[in-house]
């Protein structure tokens, strides 16, 4: 199955990094290359771009796409999480901007074999992006504690019906594991409401993204990685992220925020004495929102999110 994604926000991405010819820029979620191809255009001869994606397929497809560009791009095969690491051991110390898509590719929704659909394929339970860690949706689904299934469905996925859900999992996996994504959609139904189902969207949708969450650590990547990234930045460097998911976006939005003004001195303190020193600045006071116009050719973009930050300037 060919890689296939459309990079969602994507003007409004390159844009917002203001690619300077000679700079060095990542993008931590390649995907199929889609926003680092637009950056690599921008790009002389002494700029570069690295690219980092933890899917083998993404890295295969922007090889492909973003080869005419030589050796202005390099590919790592990874998760964003160690960018800081993969970076130094290539000699780069501090870039001038990086990029975070975090939604899920079309490809990786839409092949069965990868285990993330709640469609009408029948597949084994998945659900890694980075197919060599061990933990899959199999495992979470036939072993996690249903209280604690309740609290991801709940978190993760905004399921009202959580409890219920976990209830009947743990009642079914009693009888035979639960193995592949077309028993979990079942069970998801049989737990909702009849009038629940009849309404809105896919009645497994919220589940099934919750327990993607859940395998790859997307919220705990995150958050630990969101510091190391910004202290990276050149100065008048900027980091841009785009999220698809409110507890994302809220992570994204707090780090920005505390990187801007970070004094935890008391507010009737009437000079700072903690020492913390601002980082830079927020340019997106409001997120950054899809055009109407991009919602209808791409349905998926309707949850997406965009805010950057920009790293302090060095001053005269």
């Amino acid at each position: 199955m060919e890689f296939r994604h459309t990079s969602v926000l994507l003007d409004e991405a390159v844009e917002s990094l203001r690619v300077s010819p000679d700079g060095i820029y990542v993008d931590g979620t390649l995907g199929g290359g889609g926003h680092s191809f637009e950056i690599a255009k921008r790009l002389s001869k002494g700029g570069r771009l690295i690219g980092i994606d933890q899917d083998a397929a993404a890295v295969e497809a922007a090889a492909k796409r973003l080869g005419e560009f030589g050796d202005r791009v390099t590919i790592i095969r990874d998760n964003y999480a160690r960018m800081g690491q993969r970076l130094r051991e290539i000699g780069i110390l501090k870039v001038d901007g990086i990029l975070l898509d975090l939604g899920v590719s079309s490809y990786q929704l839409d092949d069965a074999l990868r285990g993330f659909t709640y469609r009408d394929e029948d597949a084994p339970l998945d659900m890694r992006m980075d197919q060599r860690q061990a933990l899959t949706a199999r495992e979470v689904v036939n072993t996690y504690e249903p209280a604690d299934l309740t609290r991801i469905l709940r978190e993760y996925g905004e399921e009202k019906y959580a409890a219920g859900i976990a209830r009947r999992i743990a009642a079914q996996r009693k009888l035979k594991p639960i193995e592949t994504t077309g028993e979990l959609t079942q069970i998801i139904k049989d737990a909702i409401p009849m009038r629940a189902r009849a309404e809105g969207r896919h009645p497994a949708r919220r589940a099934f993204q919750a327990i993607r969450i859940e395998v790859n650590g997307e919220l705990r990547v995150l958050e630990n990685s969101l510091k190391e990234m910004i202290s990276m930045l050149n100065p008048g460097g900027r980091i841009c992220i785009i999220t698809f998911h409110s507890l994302e976006d809220r992570i994204v939005k707090d780090a920005f925020r505390t990187a801007e003004h970070p004094c935890i001195c008391p507010p009737d303190f009437p000079v700072c004495v903690c020492g913390r020193k601002s980082q830079g600045k927020v340019i997106t006071r409001k997120p950054c929102l899809p055009s109407e116009e991009e919602m209808e050719r791409n349905p998926r973009a309707k949850s997406a999110k965009m805010r950057v930050f920009e790293k302090k300037k060095e001053e005269a």
